[in-house]
């Protein structure tokens, strides 16, 4: 059964993560969130999920992109609430990581990994069925998954546990060291918080010394009251500097509504009407910013797995010099240097790939980690206290013995020009006896 995905969202607060998925309908707001509500549809044919996918594989350029890459060795970390390992799309593709919300949910309930699946399936769907061609196809379909589980669904008996606790307040840093220490090539991220914590960016700095590229979501409170430039509010990890902030585009491929906008945004992908797989081998259609982030991090598993040792930011220049529809001036905050085009961002890693030199720091093949510090400690600054009378008072001087010198200057330039104009040259006297006439 075909079913369409009108909402999911999650608690909104300072330290609590919300999945960047926005409705597609009003929905009433609950005491605390707002619940997932599904609308059953008509059975699908067998080929109904794959022609649904059509126009996003069109816009990425997925079927040229193929010839080139198909994401073979790579792991991508999905940062979610789980990934349904059974569902025929991914089945043989996902690897189970931590569930860092342990505890949250009463003994014996079942994570539902509706968010994390859909967002796997976008990244790495091989489809079913003969050749594959049935089901969802993800962006980089020879990819793995990497399934951390770091968010609950609305549902989940122990989302407000979840949300409230102090204990889970850094379950996302956790996760994306987690992330990297298994062996990811590429985190996503579909998810969102208002503020950021120094673990996060400690943790993402060490991502990317380690290789890593990290891809997240820009968030969607586009469509609320801008603040006084004119920018929707900044939403973390994707504002950190280092990660790839992602919009999303509408049909027409210009920002969707809900997509937030400011100086964070890095690229867009389409993120409306975008169809994807389901726990228990069902299909789902939502809109946000967190399928355009999947999309955008396929791409980058595309990259690395034809350039393995590219560094992340040379993977994100790539991405963002083969994309296309880009703004008047190169760049602007809706979507940032353009939408994401697969085949054009292989062949900008292509060219960059020819120039690519891999520097070996002093700490060793194995690298610093970026959250502890360098050398010897510092000692501290010492602060010299001063004499403020005093300074005015020597300044004082000082000024007015400088004034009296150019005055006294001034005064000698004068007397020795009316010295010298005074002077009489007189001719010497000739002796008219002795000296030869001329």
């Amino acid at each position: 059964m075909l079913t369409v995905l009108v909402a999911l969202r999650l608690l909104v607060s300072p330290r609590v993560l919300r999945n960047a998925v926005t409705r597609a309908t009003p929905v009433v707001l609950a005491a605390l969130a707002v619940p997932v509500v599904l609308v059953p549809a008509p059975v699908a044919r067998a080929d109904d999920v794959r022609d649904s996918q059509r126009e996003v594989l069109r816009t990425l350029d997925l079927p040229a992109a193929w010839q080139i890459s198909e994401g073979r060795g790579v792991i991508v970390a999905v940062l979610d609430s789980g990934v349904d390992r059974d569902h025929r799309d991914l089945a043989g593709s996902v690897i189970e990581g931590k569930d860092f919300t342990t505890g949250a949910n009463p003994p014996g309930v079942e994570p539902l990994r509706l968010h994390g699946t859909y967002m796997a399936s976008l990244i790495a769907g091989h489809g079913h069925g003969p050749g594959g061609g049935d089901g969802v196809i993800g962006v980089a379909p020879r990819a793995k998954v990497l399934s951390v589980r770091v968010i609950l669904e609305d549902e989940e008996p122990g989302f407000r546990e979840f949300n409230t606790a102090e204990r889970y307040e850094n379950v996302v840093a956790r996760g994306i060291r987690h992330a990297v220490d298994r062996g990811a090539d590429v985190i996503n991220m579909s998810i969102s918080k208002e503020l950021a914590t120094r673990e996060e960016r400690s943790a993402i700095r060490y991502a990317i010394s380690k290789g890593v590229v990290l891809v997240a979501a820009a968030g969607n409170e586009g469509a609320e009251k801008p603040d006084a430039r004119g920018h929707a509010p900044y939403s973390y990890p994707a504002a950190f500097p280092g990660v790839v902030s992602v919009a999303a585009t509408d049909r027409g491929l210009r920002r969707a509504s809900f997509s937030n906008r400011n100086p964070s945004v890095l690229v867009a992908a389409p993120g409306v009407d975008i169809l994807g797989a389901g726990p228990g081998d069902e299909y789902w259609v939502g809109r946000g910013t967190s399928q355009a982030t999947a999309l955008v991090s396929g791409v980058a598993a595309l990259i690395k797995a034809k350039y393995p040792d590219m560094s992340p930011v040379l993977v994100v220049q790539a991405i963002t010099a083969g994309a296309t529809r880009r703004p008047t001036g190169g760049y602007d905050t809706d979507t940032g240097f353009g939408v994401v085009n697969a085949t054009r961002a292989l062949a900008a890693a292509a060219r960059i790939s020819r120039h690519t030199l891999t520097a070996e720091g002093a700490g060793g093949a194995g690298g610093h980690d970026p959250a502890r510090p360098l050398g010897r400690a510092v000692e501290p600054v010492r602060i010299v206290h001063r004499d403020r009378d005093r300074i005015t008072l020597y300044g004082g001087v000082a000024v007015a013995a400088g004034l009296g010198a150019v005055v006294s200057l001034i005064v000698l330039a004068v007397c020795i020009g009316r010295t010298r104009s005074s002077e009489i040259v007189e001719e010497p006297v000739r002796d008219p006896f002795t000296a030869p006439w001329p």
